[in-house]
This record gives C-alpha cells, sequence and structure tokens, in this order.
C-alpha cells in the first residue's frame, strides 16, 4: 500500500511540477505578447539552440512516442520503419525548408505563399489547408492527453471527460498567453522530460538483456509470436500485394506530411538567418535521432518482457505498449500505476500530448486570425495589429471549447483513421504547394487552389471508402462495412493527384478575344519578395 501511496503521490508531485513550471514559463513570456511580432514570432528570440529544440518539441507527438512503440512491438521491421522514417522527415524540413521558409513579417503558410507568389487569394485556400491538417491532429493528442491523465491517476473510465478538459483548459492558456515564445519554452521542457524517460527505459530494458541488442531482438521476436515475419517488412499492413502499396504509402504519407505540419513550418518563419537555420537544425534532429532510437528499444522491449497477447488485449494498436513495460521493468509494483516508474513514464507522455495540443492550437488559431480575415495586417506590409492578436486568443478558446466538445465522442474510437487523414491531408497537399512555389517558375495561386480544393475532396473520399473507416474491427466505425477502396492509407493516390492538380492548375490560360483570332496569354503574376 505504501508503494501505491509513493507512486502516485510521486505521480501528483511531477504532473504539478511539470504543469506549474510550464505555465511560469508562459507567464514569464506574457508579458510583450500584445506585441505580434513576439505573439507570433517570439520563437526568433530561443536562439539556434532553443529553436532547434522547440522544433523537435513540436515534431514530437502521441503518435511518435506511443504509436510508433507499439508498432515496433507489435510490427517490428515496420516499425523500425516508421521510426526511421520520423527521423528522415524532419531532416528533410531542416534541409529543404528551414532556409528557404524564413521571411520577416511573415507568420503562417498562407503569408508565405502569399509573399511568394505576390497573390492573397491564397491565404483562404492554405487556410481550410491548415485547419483539415490539424483539426483531427488536435482531437487526437487531446482525446490521447486525458486517456493519459486518467491511467497517470488511476482514475475511472467516468472521468475521462473532466480529464480531457482539463487538458483543454491547460491548452488554452498555454497558446492563447505564451504565444510562440511560451509555446515554445513548454517544448524545450517536453523535449529534456520525454527523452530523460525513454532513455532511462531504454537503459533499463538494455539491462534485462546484458546490453545485448541481438539478444533483445531475438527476445522480441518469440514474444511477438511472429517468427520470422517480425523481421520482414509487411508485418502492420499484411504482406499481400494491398499490405506492400499500404506501407509504402504509408511511409511517404508519414515522411511528407510530417515534414510539411503547419505547426512546425510555423516555426521556421521567424528563424533570423541561413546560420542559424542549420545550427537549429542539429539541435533539432540530434535529440529525435536519440528519442526515436531509445522507443524502437523500448517497442522491443515490450514485446519481450510483456508478449503480443497481453498487448494487443490491452491495445489492438498497441499504443499503451510504452506504459505497459513499466510493470514488467519493476516487479517490485503491485501493478502498473503502482509503479514510481509507471508515474514517471506516464507524467512524460502526458506531457508530450498537452504541449503538442498547445503547439497545435496556436498554429490553427493563427490561421484562423490572419487567413480568414477580410483584412490581414500581413498583406503588403508583414505586420498584424493588436486587434489581430486579440481575434487570435478568441480563436484558440473556439478551437479549445470545439475541440473539447468533440473529443467526447472520439474517446472510444480508433483514432488511426484521423491520424491518416491528418497525415495525408498534410502529405498530398502542402508540399505540391510549397516545392512548386519555391523551386517551379510561373508557380501561380490558381495552380494553389486546384492543390487544395482537388486534392482534399479525394482524400475525404477514399478514406471513408478504406478499411480505416469500416470493415474492421479497428476501424472508426466497425459496426459498418462498405469499405471499396483497399488502401488504409491514400496516400499513394493522393500524393501524386495533388502534384498532378497543382502542375496542371498553375498552367498558362489562354484567352480567345472577341474582336479576332489571335490569342493572348495571360501570365501568373510575378513573385513578390526575395529568398530562395
Amino acid at each position: 500500500m505504501s508503494g501505491a501511496i509513493d507512486a502516485r503521490s510521486l505521480a501528483v508531485v511531477i504532473f504539478l511540477g511539470f504543469v506549474a513550471v510550464s505555465l511560469l514559463l508562459c507567464g514569464l513570456a506574457a508579458a510583450d505578447q500584445d506585441d505580434p511580432e513576439h505573439f507570433y514570432a517570439g520563437g526568433a528570440s530561443l536562439g539556434p539552440v532553443g529553436g532547434g529544440l522547440a522544433i523537435a518539441g513540436d515534431y514530437v507527438s502521441a503518435a511518435t512516442l506511443l504509436s510508433t512503440t507499439g508498432s515496433v512491438a507489435l510490427a517490428g521491421f515496420d516499425g523500425v520503419l516508421f521510426a526511421l522514417a520520423t527521423v528522415a522527415s524532419l531532416v528533410l524540413v531542416m534541409r529543404l525548408f528551414a532556409e528557404r521558409l524564413r521571411r520577416q513579417g511573415v507568420f503562417t503558410l498562407g503569408d508565405f505563399l502569399a509573399d511568394r507568389l505576390g497573390d492573397g487569394s491564397v491565404r483562404r485556400a492554405l487556410g481550410i489547408a491548415t485547419l483539415v491538417v490539424l483539426a483531427p491532429l488536435l482531437l487526437v493528442q487531446l482525446t490521447t492527453a486525458g486517456h493519459v491523465m486518467t491511467a497517470m491517476f488511476g482514475l475511472p473510465d467516468g472521468a475521462l471527460t473532466g480529464c480531457t478538459v482539463a487538458s483543454g483548459a491547460l491548452m488554452v492558456c498555454y497558446s492563447a498567453f505564451g504565444g510562440m515564445r511560451g509555446t515554445g519554452f513548454i517544448q524545450i521542457l517536453k523535449v529534456a522530460v520525454v527523452l530523460a524517460a525513454v532513455t532511462l527505459l531504454a537503459g533499463l530494458v538494455l539491462a534485462r538483456f546484458d546490453w545485448s541488442p541481438f539478444a533483445l531482438f531475438d527476445a522480441a521476436r518469440v514474444g511477438s509470436k511472429a517468427g520470422g515475419d517480425y523481421a520482414m517488412p509487411g508485418l502492420q499492413f499484411g504482406h499481400g500485394l494491398a499490405g506492400g502499396l499500404d506501407l509504402i504509402g504509408f511511409q511517404l504519407t508519414l515522411v511528407l506530411g510530417a515534414a510539411c505540419m503547419p505547426h512546425i513550418t510555423m516555426r521556421l518563419h521567424p528563424i533570423r538567418d541561413a546560420l542559424t537555420a542549420r545550427r537549429a537544425g542539429v539541435w533539432a534532429v540530434a535529440p529525435v535521432a536519440l528519442l526515436c532510437t531509445g522507443i524502437v528499444i523500448v517497442g522491443l522491449g515490450a514485446s519481450a518482457l510483456i508478449g503480443r497477447d497481453l498487448l494487443r488485449a490491452a491495445d489492438p494498436a498497441g499504443g499503451t505498449a510504452l506504459l505497459m513495460v513499466t510493470s514488467a521493468l519493476d516487479p517490485g509494483a503491485d501493478g502498473p500505476r503502482d509503479s514510481p516508474l509507471f508515474a514517471l513514464v506516464a507524467c512524460a507522455a502526458f506531457a508530450t500530448t498537452l504541449a503538442a495540443v498547445a503547439g497545435i492550437t496556436l498554429a490553427a488559431a493563427s490561421s484562423l486570425a490572419r487567413d480568414f480575415a477580410v483584412k490581414s495586417g500581413a498583406q503588403g506590409t508583414g505586420k498584424a495589429s493588436g486587434r489581430e492578436i486579440r481575434r487570435a486568443r478568441w480563436a484558440v478558446l473556439a478551437i479549445g471549447a470545439f475541440a473539447v466538445l468533440l473529443s467526447a465522442y472520439t474517446h472510444d474510437r480508433n483514432p488511426q483513421v484521423l491520424l491518416s487523414l491528418s497525415f495525408a491531408a498534410a502529405a498530398s497537399v502542402l508540399p505540391p504547394v510549397l516545392l512548386y512555389a519555391l523551386f517551379r517558375p510561373g508557380f501561380n495561386a490558381r495552380g494553389v487552389r486546384w492543390t487544395v480544393y482537388g486534392t482534399l475532396p479525394l482524400i475525404v473520399a477514399l478514406m471513408i471508402l478504406s478499411p480505416a473507416f469500416s470493415g474492421t474491427p479497428v476501424a472508426l466505425f466497425p459496426e459498418w462495412d462498405f469499405d471499396v477502396f483497399p488502401l488504409q492509407t491514400p496516400g499513394l493516390v493522393t500524393i501524386p493527384a495533388g502534384f498532378a492538380l497543382g502542375l496542371l492548375g498553375s498552367r498558362p490560360v489562354r484567352d480567345t478575344p472577341h474582336d479576332g483570332p489571335r490569342h493572348r496569354t495571360r501570365h501568373p503574376p510575378a513573385r513578390a519578395g526575395g529568398g530562395a
């Protein structure tokens, strides 16, 4: 009993400590947040080290921490590929976009495209794309925060709604008052907490197998009951043609989607110069690479020490593997919630989800305040107004309330379809418009609109017709069965479609004048602003 009291007391202390420190950091950052430059671009004051760590914190989400651990535990080599794709995506962000997206007075993707193409009409299209990408991701993160808080304190399932509301309230405080700099401080704190917890778990797992990765992998293969398939690709989606295509599509979606998430690119706009961008890239990639290495070790440990059957019984997707492995590593505890190790890891997972929802909410609210405004202060001058900051804070409150309300109806559903929708939208819409705007002369606002308004309905339609939506036990609506599209992730179809639509939509338009047979070509507007 005393062990249980100590463990739960430790959970309370760690949780309250994280909340107190993070609120203090937001309070310090909020002193000058009525200045638009500080609210939207305050992350520039963090420098290359702080900026890189803040990008790493925004990049690491509940999907990275919990879902990838479960995939490694249950799918073996496929899960390792997902971890590698996560690191590769961040390398792509920092090498390809970090220097090119930086621009003074630019705060959202709508700002950047309007400035780059010299046409403010793209703002609304980019605002819609941003919300479609971030809204499902926000729901998943917020629901996960409620589940983790419930598990951390050993509360009954009926307390899930209250925990979700509490997480939403903290999210609103962080985003509305801290702005970019405040949420950046929280991301840095989160990276330190999560990296310490995962490194400790990975060390304990390796110590169980005499620090031999080969012995650990052999034991994980036995625990998975998959035999030789555990060391080969295809266990997650199947070894048939559809499974192979799903795996390729998922990898492509993960790499491109994570690279262009609006809350990640938002941190790149205020970077001061190319040297700072390169140094920030090192400080962003290094902790994520170390974290993903630890996640692979912990996932293998979950398979070796717990086994496939117990992991699937707790969660068919393996999302609880990270928390369950703590009980196997702390045999002296009466149960997982009576383990101090469980308390530490649960708090790290909660810190991950809470910081993630703060960054996502701020990016969504910034897009609402700027990209959907009739007259945005960024148009033409690159400046925002104090009224716009108040509008952004009200947007934070509205988004938080809407997310909390909607999460009450999705907390008992498999979040995979929402994650797939978010990443598919990010991978199919944002890379085409960004890459074409940066590297293809003649790309114009019409190409942006064709990409956004043509690709998003296609993604939604394919997701509804896929096995992720109905027809399988882990679908969003398992009681329905109308899946006709064979792939669980539509990226293999929608990513090429997004690039094709952008290319077709940006072609010069030839008009036939009424007074003669000659044609004239209406050229796209010249690109405004400098930079690559």
